[in-house]
């Protein structure tokens, strides 16, 4: 299967788990380069506003699908990677087992009362 196919799927799946189109973007510009980015090279690449990059960001990282690294290279900041796709597909797959995995034993407490 094809690079550009793998990221459709993966798109797919990460919109059904609630992530917004710009932090699909943001989460596949990150894949696509390979190397970590700071907020403004996102922005620029996007033409998103850099408080919108921002926000995204943050809200990937704490989902646990981006990376940081702080820098101090002439200006303090951090640069974003991506989580692997493997990753993010194994922690959605246990995340799935273990909802799955409640809901059967619920259910099955549920009918012997």
């Amino acid at each position: 299967m094809k690079q550009e196919e793998m990221l459709k799927k993966l798109e797919d799946l990460l919109k059904a788990i609630g992530l917004k189109k710009n932090e699909i973007r943001i989460y596949r510009l990150l894949v696509e380069k390979r190397r970590g980015m700071r907020i403004r090279e996102i922005q620029r690449e996007l033409g998103i506003s850099e408080r919108s990059v921002r926000t995204h960001v943050l809200n990937l990282y704490r989902r646990g699908l981006l990376k940081r690294e702080l820098v101090q290279s002439g200006w303090l900041g951090y640069i974003y990677t991506p989580v692997s796709p493997l990753e993010i597909l194994q922690k959605i797959k246990e995340h799935l087992m273990k909802s799955i995995e409640e809901l059967e034993r619920d259910l099955k407490n549920q009918t012997r009362s």
